[in-house]
């Protein structure tokens, strides 16, 4: 079994400043929890049904805001002897949980305002109170945007907190022309498409990174990957005859595994094996970017009917 774990230096792509990210993170927390608060109680009290979709939108950010946060610090743990790949599932777990609280939330919402369309009741919403809070959750979001755009581009989880913040301010936008409509014209209704539109996006957002983080739990091959390349570029490697057992997964954002057992075509000694084998390491590391491998050297146990037994 040659295990490799001699590059530690692709471990860390992308967490080049972990300390700012709790901070910047911690900011737009408190930002977030703020505007949720006073959104809530300005739901009730306004009886504004798309002030409620903007505050649970809200609230969705500071859940996925603070399990970023988490399993930040999680994901720094070390491994032990039980959890031997460390936290770092911690993140993909999260923005699952939260994506798929957000679908509930959402349809939810959808069928609270279809009632009130259909009701025809017009129950008259304070405007004033909804322009406010409008505002305010759209100063809040812009300025925690900002705080942590920079993480985004690198974490699957930052890029969830993110895309949140920013469709948050899109939605207070809109929930903001609504209360001016509602102030000025008596467009009542307008709460309640607007409440409905953006409970859809909601959905749209939430739907792909139940998609996505569901792929990394499955332990299915990362995306950009193509297991047909690597077996064929392996196989042109002097003294490989063939592969079989393949398997491919992610462990995180930036961690890809590779496995399999590599049939050679002489029986050879172990210090000429391992020459081979290296050979191997090295093309999956550079080539592939995949940074961990568990490769078993075998003699005489392929069928050459098939190139790839992928677990027979």
């Amino acid at each position: 079994m040659g295990h490799n774990h001699s590059h530690h230096h692709h471990h860390n792509h992308g967490h080049h400043h972990p300390e700012l990210k709790g901070t910047n993170l911690s900011i737009a927390i408190l930002l977030n929890v703020l505007i949720t608060v006073s959104q809530i109680i300005g739901a009730l009290y306004s009886k504004s049904l798309s002030l409620m979709t903007d505050a649970l939108h809200n609230l969705s950010d500071v859940m996925a805001l603070i399990i970023s946060w988490v399993a930040n610090k999680l994901s720094k743990r070390e491994s032990t002897h039980k959890e031997t790949f460390g936290y770092k599932r911690a993140e993909i777990l999260a923005a699952f949980i939260n994506a798929t609280t957000l679908l509930g939330i959402s349809v939810y919402l959808i069928v609270e305002a279809v009632e009130r369309l259909m009701g025809g009741s017009s129950i008259a919403v304070k405007g004033d109170m909804v322009i406010w809070l409008a505002l305010l959750s759209i100063v809040a979001n812009g300025l925690s945007v900002l705080l942590i755009q920079k993480d985004a581009k690198h974490s699957m989880n930052m890029k969830a907190a993110y895309l949140h913040l920013f469709s948050d301010m899109l939605t207070s936008i809109a929930v903001l022309i609504g209360g001016l409509m509602m102030k000025y014209y008596g467009f009542y209704w307008v709460d309640s498409i607007l409440s409905i539109m953006i409970a859809i996006y909601l959905i749209i957002s939430s739907w792909k990174l139940v998609i996505g983080a569901t792929k990394v739990l499955m332990q299915f091959a990362p995306s950009h990957i193509n297991l047909n390349d690597i077996v064929e570029s392996i196989k042109k490697i002097e003294g490989v005859k063939c592969l079989h057992h393949i398997h491919i997964w992610q462990l995180s954002d930036h961690e890809n595994h590779f496995e399999a057992h590599i049939e050679l075509d002489k029986d050879l000694k172990l210090s000429e094996v391992d020459a081979i084998l290296n050979i191997v390491r090295h093309e999956l590391s550079h080539h592939y970017n995949i940074s961990h491998h568990t490769l078993q050297a075998e003699y005489n146990v392929c069928n050459d009917k098939s190139i790839i037994n992928l677990d027979e």
